[in-house]
């Protein structure tokens, strides 16, 4: 039989089972659960479009447990409740022609305590891993580790209910199977651990149980496969013969495959660096008779037919593809056609490809990600371009090489090239650029500083490379620069007011003075406020505007401008559709204080809604190729017979420029971080910390001032009741609406936790010690990833039990017990009797760990500014129109009166912000 001929041909499993070719789709993380493990829609719809002429898929891996989850958006596999979702994954797949298996793990000492609550992860031995930051693991006890196999045998039962074909325990990349095999994790002295026998017997035991459950609830035609890595690195660690030996033991009680997990299928020893030798090839000489009978498959590098012909020749039965089956979701088709495959993604075709969000975000798939938007188009001068930044603590010499059209490469030409961090870093950041061919990329977390000193770097280089192509294209003249539409600020109103315009026709410059896109917005939390939307009324909450526009204006003290509220409300619907529209889905729902009913729009994993929000206005600001100046200032707003004409520009390199524009959209923010102008107008706040990024000047409104521009409510200035005071962090209303308490240092509740901010905030204030704690449980923290933000930053005092918590906190728990007690009743009536607190009233506070933030008020956002329409039209102190000039988001007043309302701002900037985009585009096509 023909290579080719083999590959399309069926293929028979030891049990049996007929594979319909060699061809399986390897199991690869999405990160695309919802935040409790279970299946979204856009999971099941990713497998169901890769499944039907691929043999098999291998659906990626489920943890058995609620402490082995390795990875943010896993799926799970852990309680029966999971089952029915997924059950529509199996369906997806079997619906199509495929078969289904599902791969289950436990990521042991592998998992990062932020990733499960702050608590502890459990391994074999309490040893950490080898690498920097790593936790150090409790040891399971021996009870524990027979409850463990249990749990993998109740995954696999569930497996089998759910209508998968088989399971593939995952016995790699250092989990927790692996950890009990390995000499360098298991330092165990019991009958779990020590000699090799001992270590086996953990992964043995874990496919006794599957073989027990597939008689129990399945047919002889269920598969059970075994991942495994040959090698660890370690010393002491697994070297290729103790793997040798571990299979042999596991092909003896009967297996229907072994899966290689390794980079690179024909990949070499890592341990053994002289020796060049596959280890697919040492596999078939070491293997006895009765291992041999058992069907091998390898994974890594696979993206076209003879990538798989090669396999198949040094010895596998079957071929995992990976990140081909991503980027070609009809990939079996191409290459039996014949199709020659380049392996990279367009960056314009995510939701064509129907890759989730999140793992067009995950590394792997990044670095296949090319921008396609730029066309054949000249931007730049080639050449090279050495530029000279400084992060927070060195000074770095980076050359910026440019193509006529993309970024060629970013090398480090000076700078602390010998710390490893560092080198790390700059090459993370420096991939994410050249793969995207934008320096408007996310920051490596961790690394902010370093981060956007090399994004400015290439900002500065594109900019002056573009300006000598445009030198001389003119022949050696050098006209100002013309745009439709000019959008100063970078935040979540100005980035989607850029798009808006740029969709209706207009040519769109995006003017930073900041060296980082995304503003105020970036720290956002809580999320969109919205009502009668469809994902309300697919959750079964009843909502009406009316009822939104009566509690905004409650809030606000009835200070809003009517004809501003109205048009916030009846257009923020809309508005989460824009977002949806572009890829950026708010589709879980909580509470903000002063609000009756779930109405806060969030991501579906309960994250903090700016980071999100910026990075998604982001793809799409690079998706269309829509102009941005970095740190550039804007010094004029140029006025010419009687309507706005353009603006005067300072670059951060003293260079003055002019832009000629037809209108002119300001969406500079508010000034909660100048202390001269928040005292100027509210003398009782000085000493205050501000929530805001230091760019949250008030330029914007002085610039517009200039102009003759009015101004209202200025001396409405909102603090934020929950900052933690030494890092000026804000801590997300989301956390109360969840179901969080405020307690004082004696224990006691003080006030309703869901009143408007200003009210809280007053209450803690009046208290003696002047600051508070917010209090809540492992229930609530499951339901709200910013929680695992705030353990990680270490803002959190965490305990098993409340009475070590108070003790942390250095209050009576004797009161803290009591204040528990009362607040748990009036949860189990649905009423508060001590504060009348009627809304977010969710869980009993119970669940073990218990969380404690300690905060304090901060200046958070100012509700004064620049006067508009509802047409974001900027007026004059006589309520004209200034021709030209429009205004989006905090740099504007009236909207919000007197108080903002948690989740408000948000709405506030897309709404607005969108009409501000079209506005000024049709002002400039006039």
């Amino acid at each position: 039989m023909s290579t080719d001929k083999a590959i399309f041909s069926p293929f028979t499993l030891p049990n049996g089972t007929a594979l319909k070719n060699r061809l399986l789709m390897a199991p690869m993380t999405t990160c695309t659960g919802y935040f409790d493990g279970t299946v979204t829609e856009e999971l099941v719809e990713y497998y169901r479009v890769r499944a039907g002429s691929i043999g098999t898929i291998v659906v990626e891996c489920c943890f058995i447990d609620d402490l082995g989850l390795a990875f943010p958006g896993a799926i799970g596999i852990d309680s029966d409740e999971k089952i029915a979702g997924l059950a529509k994954i199996a369906s997806a797949i079997k619906g199509e022609g495929s078969r289904a298996l599902l791969q289950i793990y436990h990521g042991g000492r592998m998992v990062e305590p932020k990733l499960i609550g702050g608590r502890t992860p459990v391994g074999p031995s309490a040893l950490a891993a080898p690498r920097d930051g790593a936790a150090t693991p409790r040891a399971l006890t021996t009870e524990e580790v027979e409850g463990m196999v249990g749990k993998f045998g109740d995954a696999v039962r569930r497996a089998i209910q759910a209508g998968f074909d088989g399971v593939e325990i995952h016995g790699a990349n250092t989990y927790l199977i692996q950890q009990f095999y390995s000499p360098n994790s298991n330092q165990r002295d019991d009958e779990w651990g020590g000699s090799r026998d001992n270590r086996a017997k953990f992964p043995l035991a874990v496919l006794d149980i599957t073989h027990q459950m597939a008689r129990k609830y399945a047919d002889d035609a269920f598969i059970i496969g075994y991942r495994f890595s040959p090698e660890e690195l370690e010393v002491p660690g697994i070297r290729f013969d103790d793997t040798m030996y571990l299979l042999e033991k596991l092909a003896a009680r009967g297996l229907d495959y072994l899966h290689f997990s390794m980079g690179y299928s024909l990949r070499p020893s890592i341990n053994d660096t002289t020796d060049p030798t596959p280890l697919i090839n040492k596999y078939c000489e070491m293997r006895s008779d009765a291992l041999a009978q058992i069907p091998v498959m390898g994974v890594g590098g696979i993206v076209n037919v003879s990538d798989v012909e090669t396999a198949l020749e040094h010895g596998y039965d079957l071929v995992a593809v990976g990140r081909a089956c991503i980027a070609y979701p009809d990939w079996t088709d191409r290459i039996a056609s014949g199709d020659v495959l380049d392996l990279f993604i367009d960056s314009t075709q995510r939701e064509a490809l129907t890759i989730p969000e999140p793992l067009w975000r995950f590394s792997l798939v990044e670095a296949m990600i090319r921008d396609m938007s730029m066309g054949g188009a000249s931007k730049f001068k080639p050449g090279i371009f050495e530029e000279t930044v400084s992060d927070d603590v060195n000074q770095l010499v980076i050359n910026v090489s440019l193509d006529t059209d993309r970024i060629a490469d970013i090398a480090l030409a000076s700078g602390p090239e010998d710390d490893v961090e560092f080198s790390t870093n700059f090459e993370e950041i420096r991939s994410r650029i050249l793969t995207a061919n934008s320096p408007f990329v996310d920051a490596i977390s961790g690394a902010t500083s370093q981060s956007e000193a090399v994004k400015k770097a290439v900002s500065k280089a594109m900019v002056k490379s573009s300006k000598q192509q445009a030198f001389e294209e003119s022949g050696g003249t050098s006209a100002p620069q013309s745009y439709d539409v000019v959008v100063v600020g970078s935040g979540g109103a100005g980035l989607a007011a850029a798009i808006q315009a740029h969709d209706e026709g207009a040519s769109v410059l995006i003017v930073e003075k900041m060296p980082s896109i995304g503003g105020n917005t970036v720290k956002a939390s809580a999320g969109m406020n919205a009502a009668e939307t469809r994902f309300q009324r697919v959750k079964g909450i009843h909502d009406s505007k009316e009822l939104f526009y009566a509690e905004t204006l409650k809030g606000g003290y009835s200070k809003n401008n009517p004809e501003l509220l109205h048009r916030f409300v009846e257009n923020a619907p809309q508005a989460i559709e824009w977002l949806a529209d572009r890829g950026i889905m708010l589709n879980d729902i909580t509470t903000t204080g002063g609000m009756s009913i779930d109405r806060t729009h969030r991501p579906r994993d309960g994250s903090a809604v700016g980071g999100y929000l910026i990075s998604g206005l982001l793809r799409n600001i690079n998706k269309r190729s829509i102009d941005v100046l970095m740190e550039t200032a804007v010094t004029e707003i140029l006025f010419e017979q009687g309507a706005v004409s353009g603006v005067a520009l300072l670059t951060d390199e003293n260079e003055a420029l002019t832009i000629h524009a037809k209108s002119v959209i300001m969406a500079t923010g508010g000034f909660s971080a100048n202390s001269q102008m928040v005292v100027k107008y509210r003398p009782d706040l000085e000493g205050f910390v501000t929530t805001n990024h230091k760019g949250a000047t008030g330029g914007g409104i002085a610039l517009l001032e200039k102009l003759g521009a009015g101004t209202v409510d200025m001396g409405e200035i909102q603090i934020h009741p929950t900052v933690e005071q030494t890092t000026s962090y804000l801590i997300s209303e989301s956390i109360r609406g969840g179901g969080a308490i405020l307690v004082n240092q004696e224990g006691n509740r003080f006030f309703n936790e869901m009143e408007t901010r200003d009210k809280v905030s007053a209450q803690i204030i009046a208290l003696p010690e002047k600051y508070a704690y917010i209090v809540f449980d492992e229930n609530v923290r499951a339901k709200n990833k910013a929680a695992d933000e705030y353990i990680a930053k270490g803002f959190v005092v965490s305990a098993e039990g409340p009475r070590e918590l108070a003790e942390k906190l250095g209050m009576d728990y004797h009161t803290f017990l009591a204040t528990l007690e009362r607040y748990n009743g009036f949860v189990e009536n649905q009423y508060d009797e001590d504060f009348g607190r009627k809304t977010a009233l969710r869980n009993p506070i119970k669940e073990g760990p218990f969380h404690a933030i300690r905060i304090a008020p901060g200046v958070h956002h100012t509700m004064g500014g620049v006067t508009i329409n509802a047409q974001t039209e900027v007026l004059d102190k006589q309520q004209q129109v200034i021709p030209g000039a429009f205004a989006a988001g905090e740099v504007a007043g009236g909207i919000h009166g007197g108080n903002r309302i948690g989740g408000n701002a948000v709405a506030d900037i897309i709404v607005f912000g969108t009409l501000a985009g079209h506005q000024a585009a049709s002002w400039a096509k006039r």
